[in-house]
């Protein structure tokens, strides 16, 4: 565990990072920022312990303290749109998914601000996430980064229009991992009658996915995009124990899909 992240190292070739699952928003940054934005809303809550199972098949967990509000750990150090034309939020959001700002009138961080909290918070994470990957990778010949986030399924409009389907898988377009791979995912999805679901929707995979994912050297990356209502009441920021052992009847055939290296 460092300052920033906590690292669950396991011996299958498999790494689930979770960006978003942080909440934390040190106080001199917080007291620049409007009352809703200090609760940090637009968490992914609780998708490390949706995903703990995880750590029982094997699997490494890479999981950040701080909120997406202090650096977003998925978007690119320069802050180039990942969604060209759409709304989004950037490396250090000044805006909420409910389009309200971040920030009071004038306390935004500046370009030099930024640049400090991608060097104490950004870069170690990432550090952290292309050793694990280069270790595992050398331990089997091939890995599977699988990137856990949630987002509130309905009424984002700032972000898009109306429901979100339950389950939106993202591979960049089929760029970020082999077609065999994923195959074997929409497999899985199209297998279970639970949850509606979407491939390269309007969640194709952010930084992450998109930059470490190099199939053509056995290193496939995608990312799941789970509407928070699957697991959790999302009035209220509560897990739903129920509800997530529900989910997790699909997720954890998902993940051994990926360990099977098809």
């Amino acid at each position: 565990m460092t300052d920033t992240f906590t690292l669950y190292r396991g011996t299958a070739p498999l790494l689930v990072s979770l960006p978003h699952d942080g909440h934390v928003i040190p106080p001199e940054i917080a007291a620049r920022m409007v009352e809703s934005a200090c609760v940090a809303p637009d968490t992914d809550w609780h998708v490390s312990r949706l995903y703990a199972f995880a750590r029982e098949l094997g699997a490494s967990m890479l999981v950040p303290r701080y909120s997406r509000y202090v650096v977003d750990l998925n978007r690119p150090p320069d802050d180039t749109s990942l969604y060209p034309g759409q709304n989004t939020t950037g490396l250090c959001p000044t805006v909420q998914f409910c389009g309200q700002p971040v920030y009071r009138d004038g306390q935004a961080p500046s370009e030099d601000e930024v640049a400090q909290r991608v060097d104490r918070y950004w870069r170690p994470y990432h550090e952290a996430l292309r050793s694990e990957l280069d270790r595992l990778h050398a331990m089997h010949g091939r890995v599977v980064l699988l990137e856990g986030h949630s987002i509130k399924g309905d009424e984002l409009p700032f972000l898009f229009e109306g429901r979100l389907p339950d389950l939106n898988l993202g591979t960049a377009g089929g760029a970020s991992c082999s077609q065999q791979l994923q195959s074997a995912l929409e497999g899985v999805l199209s297998a279970q009658q639970t949850y509606d679901w979407v491939v390269n929707g309007r969640f194709k995979g952010g930084y992450i996915t998109r930059h470490y994912g190099e199939p053509a050297r056995g290193i496939d990356a995608v990312q799941l995009e789970i509407s928070q209502r699957v697991y959790m009441d999302e009035a209220t920021f509560e897990y739903d124990q129920d509800k997530a052992a529900n989910a997790q009847r699909v997720l954890a055939p998902l993940l051994q899909a990926a360990l099977a290296g098809h």
